[in-house]
């Protein structure tokens, strides 16, 4: 089958979207599949331009096994209202051509993966000229989370950008979500139930295991073996909500067992440097090589699921499926009814968002009950197993792209 996948954040890319659309894609070209790639150069989560792509600004490459078109985009300092409108439309106009181009290699199915919702109608056009499935795969609400977050404003623009939107969802054969809250908001916004796929983030389970030795990064990062670590590795981006765990490290100060350890790169670094500063129990590290993943998860006792109020249910962390395969307690800031204190009702603890004090407290409380945390953590486990496992949501996916979709 002829599979091409239009998505700007696309391996090598380490970590989010990046990360899934290369998993996803090399895993189908491993299966005999014939995929291809419209996306843009590396530059996410630093948010520069990888080094090595700047030119040609438009290239074509071969990555195992995908065949790999690149076009430039416009990547701002400062990510924010209309700097990202215009970084987001100009990898939709400078990748025009390059999708131009699969008309003539007539695809049978094209996935336009969002963010960047505005590369969906050059993915539903192409789809529609050649006569393939169309299909949408939201892996958040980015138009829902831009005007809650205060990056888009006005009442008559949100009236405008939601209908265009709605119009669009409907047109596409399949569109796919990664939760089921976000699924449900799928057909609120008019896709037909019948078109609506779960395509969850998923994880390797057989090669992300728990750990049942101490990290190599507590000697690397001078921890002491008896310390509790209370991890977050991710993007640091404004829905993180990051700028609570220096609060709470704050109120922790008292504690020096407890242990703060953030990981990753992003928008919000800069501004969180400034916070940890001056904090003994802070370590900050850059992202680390994604062969090093299964070493850094097993660094925590507990992990870290920050998380902007404004972004609840319009994502699902991408970090999560990482978080529950490495068998470790998470402690998660969201309201109740949520998906995520769903999913972590077994598997970790559930705070008020922007309380640090609450997150403090709760942290305190599973660095003193080491059974507790053990329980918590072979819940997760198997929550990743029985729900994330990288084998059955990508066989899955095949067989449903093999699938004639619904007139």
């Amino acid at each position: 089958m002829k599979i091409l996948f239009y998505s700007a954040n696309f391996a090598p890319e380490p970590t989010g979207i990046g990360k899934y659309s290369g998993e996803m894609a090399a895993w189908l070209a491993a299966r005999g599949h014939e995929v291809r790639v419209v996306c843009a150069p590396p530059y996410y989560p630093a948010w520069r331009v990888a080094p090595g792509y700047a030119w040609p600004p438009w290239r074509r490459e071969s990555w195992q096994g995908v065949d790999v078109w690149r076009a430039p985009l416009w990547v701002p300092q400062r990510p924010g209202g209309l700097a990202r409108v215009l970084h987001l439309l100009s990898f939709a106009v400078a990748s025009l051509p390059s999708m131009a181009a699969q008309i003539f290699w007539r695809p049978q199915v094209v996935m336009t993966v969002a963010p960047f919702f505005v590369c969906a109608p050059a993915g539903w056009l192409v789809a529609r000229l050649t006569g393939a499935r169309a299909w949408l795969h939201v892996q958040d609400f980015e138009v829902d989370v831009a005007f809650r977050m205060g990056l888009l404003k006005g009442g008559l623009a949100q009236r405008a950008i939601l209908g265009a939107e709605r119009w669009l969802l409907r047109r596409f054969d399949r569109v796919s979500s990664i939760s089921r809250r976000m699924r449900e908001r799928l057909v609120d916004k008019g896709v037909a139930p019948d078109r609506v796929r779960a395509l969850p983030n998923w994880v390797d389970v057989d090669s992300l295991r728990p750990l049942d030795r101490p990290s190599a990064y507590r000697a690397e990062l001078g921890i002491a073996a008896d310390a509790v670590v209370a991890l977050f590795s991710g993007t640091l981006g404004p829905k993180q909500g990051l700028m609570l765990i220096p609060e709470a490290a704050r109120l922790l100060a008292a504690r020096p067992e407890i242990v703060f350890v953030v990981c990753g790169d992003g928008v919000m670094k800069p501004a969180l440097e400034v916070a940890c500063a001056g904090l003994p129990n802070v370590r900050l590290l850059p992202l680390q090589p994604a062969a090093r993943l299964g070493e850094l998860l097993g660094l925590a006792d507990i992990h870290l699921l920050t998380q902007s109020p404004d972004a609840e249910d319009l994502v699902l962390p991408s970090k999560l499926s990482g978080m529950l395969a490495s068998g470790r307690p998470v402690v998660a800031t969201t309201r109740a009814g949520t998906e995520i204190a769903e999913v972590l009702a077994d598997c970790g603890v559930v705070v008020a968002p922007e309380d640090a004090a609450a997150l403090a407290a709760a942290l305190q409380d599973l660095a003193q009950a080491p059974e507790r945390r053990a329980a918590v953590g072979r819940a997760a486990r198997l929550w990743a197993e029985r729900h994330m496992g990288a084998a059955g949501v990508l066989a899955a996916l095949e067989a449903d792209l093999g699938q004639k979709a619904s007139p």
